[in-house]
């Protein structure tokens, strides 16, 4: 859960005209609460007082968290059911699979995002990128058995990150108040790329019938699941040896997104592969 968007942000993810799926409902109700927390946050209560004191200003101007005393409160809440319910069960998926297997089961899930990506791609005005993202699904769900096996990569197309959020980071939009809502780490540009994102995704389009509406709901909860599992250690090591586990969460979130955004934007590679040329 704390893996955030990418899995990664983990991290991390339908309804029909014929009515709401099991993973639409999973996903309205995250989305739900997530609003909720939003229209809590306008509140002054809940908004940490602004400092008057310049150094204390300036630390919390960079900070970017107005709503720290929510945004600690849902952090203290999600790492309680972290500590008691997915953690333990990422420990015996970890326990239980062995690393070939969920290392192919974590390709397959990026490919599963690869629409997602590029979509997004094309949104940044990235045709290179999108062009990749779409050479990687293509190659990963045929030949790499439905993204079992990374082929792509292999044949020089690695796998690259993009979400609505930073498509909209890309074209100058600001990200915001910081927040940790239910999903992790975000902000208010990230938490409404995230609901865009959700209509990016082709799964979210399933119909009804052929087992799909379990493969999507079964897909979602292991994506989240697998996610978690790629960060045992580390977020063992941070609430182990950090004075302010939620502090150093909070930085290193707003340093990789400014850090993959800033990536965005500075790709100006051609539009066709360097091969072809």
């Amino acid at each position: 859960m704390i893996s955030g968007r990418n899995g990664s942000r983990l991290r991390p993810r339908g309804q029909t005209r014929e009515g709401s799926s099991a993973s639409g409902r999973f996903r309205m109700g995250r989305a739900g609460l997530a609003l909720v927390l939003l229209g809590v946050a306008g509140c002054s209560s809940i908004k940490a007082p602004v400092p008057t004191d310049p150094d204390a200003l300036a630390e919390y101007k960079a900070a970017n968290d107005p709503y720290e005393p929510l945004n600690r409160k849902t952090y203290n809440l999600t790492m309680k059911f972290d500590k008691w319910a997915l953690r333990p069960v990422a420990k015996a998926y970890v326990w239980t699979v062995p690393r070939p297997v969920r290392n192919s089961l974590g390709n397959m899930v990026t490919t599963m995002n690869e629409p997602s990506v590029f979509f997004n791609d094309v949104g940044a005005g990235r045709p290179r990128r999108a062009g990749d993202s779409f050479v990687r699904w293509c190659l990963n769900m045929t030949v790499g058995i439905g993204g079992l096996i990374d082929v792509a990569k292999m044949a020089g197309y690695p796998h690259h990150d993009n979400d609505a959020g930073l498509t909209l980071a890309n074209w100058g939009i600001s990200s915001g108040p910081y927040l940790f809502l239910p999903m992790g780490p975000s902000s208010f540009r990230d938490g409404i790329g995230y609901g865009i994102d959700q209509g990016l995704s082709p799964w979210n389009y399933v119909p009804r019938g052929y087992g799909l509406i379990s493969f999507n709901w079964a897909y979602n909860m292991f994506g989240v699941v697998h996610g978690r599992s790629e960060h045992l250690d580390d977020l063992d090591a941070l609430e182990r040896d950090a004075l302010d586990p939620y502090a150093t969460i909070r930085s290193a979130y707003q340093q990789q997104r400014k850090a993959q955004a800033e990536a965005i934007k500075n790709d100006h590679r051609a539009t066709v592969p360097a091969w072809y040329q």
